[in-house]
C-alpha cells in the first residue's frame, strides 16, 4: 500500500490507527506472546505475583487480546480481594462471558505450564511493556504521518497533538519507582549543606516583597500556587509584579513563562512598562505622553525589559494538554525557573469525557498542574477566581476577607495547591479607613491560607493601580525602590514628626502635579 494513502479525513470523530510496521515496511508489530503466556501464568502460581505486574501492566500492554481478557479478569478478582487461580480466574472470565472467548478453560490451564515460578515476572513484564511502548510509538508515528499529508492540518497543532500523544505514553506507563530512605537522606542533606553554605533566606524564585519572602523562602520548585480574588482587585498585576521582579533580580533572574487567557500579550506588556517606568497605564495605553515620559518610558522601560528573560502566550481558550507542551519546549529551550496562568477558570480539559461537568473539569486541570510543577521541577502560579459568595457575607469590616470555601468551581483546587494566597483590597469595597481611623487607601492584604511548607501569614501591600505596581506597605511610593530616575524634591509636608503628608515632584518635569489629582492613590 502506498503510503500517501495513510490520508485520512481529520474531521472524523475517531481516527483509525495506523500500524507503520504492517502497512509500511510488512513487519509483525513488536510482540512478545510467550512472555504474556508467562507473566499470566505466574499470577495464577503465586497470590503475591499480581502485586508486581499491576505495577508494571495495564490490560491494553498485552498483545494478543484473550490475554488482554485474562488480566482484567485476574484485576477483577484482587479488586474483590478473592483468591487468584486457575478455577477462579476460569470462573471470573465464566461470569464475564469470555470464557470461550479465550480459549476456554483449557487454554487457561495451559498458561500456568509455560511458566514454573514467578522468580522473574518482573524482568517479563518489562519486557511485555517494552514491546507495547513501541507498537504505540508505531502507532502514532502512522497518525502523524498521514496528519501531516493532510493540506489543511495546522503544522503547530500538529507538534502539540504529537507532543500530548508521546507525553501520554510516557505519564501512564513509565511510573518512577520508590525511593529508599537512605537515597532520600542523602540528597536531602546534600540540599541542606549547600543552603548553608549559599547563606541565603531565599531557596526558591523570590518574590521581590521581603515580607512575603519571609514567609515563603521564595516561590519553591514543584508548588502549585493558587492566587486567588474577585474581579478588579488586582490580580493580574500582582502576578505580573511576581513574574517582572523575577525575571528581572539583580542577583537571581530567572526565565519566567506568562500564558495569559484572558489578556493579549500587547496589553500584559503595557502593564509591564507602566509597573517599570512608573508611568501611568492610561497614558501608555492611549499613547498621550510628553516628551521627557516618552525618554522614561523607554531609559526605564523598553531597554530594560527587552534583556529580561520573560516569555508570554496569549493563546486564547489554552486546554492542558497544549499549555503541557508549551512549557515543556519552553523549559527544554530556555530553562524557564517559573510559571504563571491567568486564569485557571479560561482554561479547558483535554477534550475527552464528554459527560464530565465543569467542576471535574476543573478537578482534572488543577490536577495536572500539579503534576506539571513536579514533571518541570519548577513552581506555578495559577490565578483563580473567587465565587459570589465573598459578597454575600455582609459589609462588616473583614468579614469580606476571602476564605478557602469561596474558590470557584472545585474543591480540588483547594486540595491540589501548595499554597492558596487571597488577595483582599478593602478600597474595593468603598472603604478607606481601618476601625481606628488609620487611612488605609491602597492597602492590598496579600493573605496565606494554605501553606503545605509553612505558616499561614497576612502580608501587607500597598497597590498603585494606576502604574500597575504594588510596593511594601510602608514603603514611600516615590522613595527608595519606587523613585524614579532624576532629581526629586519633597513638598507639602515636613519629614518630621507632626509634618503633613510628603509629595513629590521631579525638578524641570512637566508631569502632572500630584496634589492636584484626585484620581491619585495615594
Amino acid at each position: 500500500m502506498e503510503l500517501t494513502n495513510l490520508n485520512k479525513d481529520r474531521k472524523q470523530k475517531k481516527k483509525p490507527s495506523f500500524d507503520l510496521g504492517t502497512m509500511v515496511y510488512g513487519k509483525v508489530p513488536p510482540q512478545a506472546k510467550d512472555l504474556e503466556e508467562a507473566v499470566l501464568g505466574a499470577m495464577m502460581l503465586e497470590k503475591n505475583a499480581f502485586d508486581v505486574v499491576i505495577e508494571i501492566l495495564k490490560s491494553e500492554c498485552f498483545y494478543v487480546e484473550a490475554h488482554q481478557r485474562i488480566f482484567n479478569a485476574i484485576q477483577g478478582l484482587a479488586n474483590k480481594s478473592q483468591p487468584i487461580d486457575i478455577l477462579t480466574v476460569a470462573e471470573e472470565l465464566r461470569s464475564r462471558g469470555e470464557l470461550e472467548q479465550v480459549g476456554g478453560a483449557y487454554y487457561v490451564t495451559k498458561l500456568t505450564n509455560a511458566v514454573v515460578s514467578a522468580a522473574h515476572i518482573e524482568a517479563h513484564s518489562r519486557i511485555i511493556l517494552q514491546k507495547f511502548i513501541q507498537r504505540e510509538l508505531i502507532r502514532i508515528s502512522g497518525e502523524i504521518i498521514g496528519d501531516a499529508y493532510e493540506d489543511s492540518t495546522d503544522v503547530f497543532d500538529l507538534l502539540d497533538d504529537a507532543e500530548s500523544k508521546l507525553f501520554e505514553i510516557t505519564n501512564n506507563h513509565l511510573r518512577k519507582d520508590y525511593n529508599t530512605i537512605d537515597s532520600v537522606l542523602v540528597n536531602t542533606i546534600k540540599r541542606i549543606e549547600d543552603l548553608r553554605q549559599r547563606n541565603e533566606d531565599i531557596t526558591g524564585v523570590p518574590s521581590g516583597f521581603s515580607e512575603l519572602d519571609k514567609v515563603t523562602y521564595g516561590w519553591q520548585n514543584t508548588d502549585l500556587i493558587i492566587l486567588a480574588a474577585r474581579p478588579a482587585v488586582g490580580k493580574t498585576a500582582f502576578a505580573l509584579n511576581l513574574a517582572r521582579n523575577a525575571a528581572m533580580h539583580p542577583t537571581k533572574p530567572t526565565g519566567v513563562a506568562v500564558f495569559s487567557l484572558e489578556m493579549s500579550a500587547a496589553q500584559l506588556v503595557q502593564r509591564i512598562l507602566s509597573a517599570e517606568s512608573e508611568i501611568w497605564l492610561e497614558k501608555i495605553a492611549r499613547g498621550k505622553m510628553e516628551e521627557h515620559e516618552m525618554k522614561q518610558l523607554y531609559a526605564r522601560g523598553i531597554q530594560r525589559l527587552a534583556q529580561a528573560p520573560l516569555f508570554i502566550d496569549d493563546s486564547a481558550a489554552l486546554n492542558i494538554f497544549e499549555l503541557r507542551a508549551k512549557c515543556r519546549r519552553l523549559k527544554n529551550k530556555h530553562n524557564i525557573g517559573m510559571i504563571i496562568i491567568d486564569y485557571l477558570q479560561l482554561m479547558s480539559g483535554s477534550g475527552e469525557g464528554k459527560g464530565t461537568n465543569r467542576e471535574q473539569e476543573i478537578s482534572t486541570i488543577s490536577r495536572n498542574l500539579k503534576g506539571l510543577a513536579k514533571e518541570l521541577q519548577v513552581p506555578i502560579i495559577a490565578l483563580s477566581q473567587l465565587s459570589r459568595a465573598v459578597e454575600q457575607r455582609g459589609s462588616k469590616e473583614g468579614s469580606r476577607v476571602p476564605q478557602l470555601s469561596d474558590l470557584r468551581e472545585s474543591g480540588a483546587i483547594e486540595q491540589d495547591a501548595d499554597m492558596v494566597m487571597f488577595l483582599y483590597r478593602p478600597e474595593y469595597y468603598d472603604i478607606s479607613q481601618s476601625a481606628e481611623g488609620e487611612n488605609i487607601k491602597g492597602l492590598t492584604e496579600v493573605k496565606i491560607a494554605k501553606h503545605r511548607n509553612g505558616s499561614l501569614e497576612t502580608v501587607k501591600l500597598k497597590a498603585l493601580l494606576h502604574i500597575q505596581k504594588f510596593i511594601g506597605w510602608e514603603e514611600d511610593p516615590y522613595g527608595g525602590v519606587g523613585l524614579p530616575s532624576g532629581s526629586w524634591t519633597p513638598v507639602g509636608g515636613d519629614s518630621g514628626a507632626g509634618g503633613g503628608e510628603k509629595l513629590y515632584i521631579q525638578t524641570g518635569s512637566k508631569m502632572n502635579n500630584l496634589q492636584d489629582d484626585d484620581d491619585a492613590p495615594f
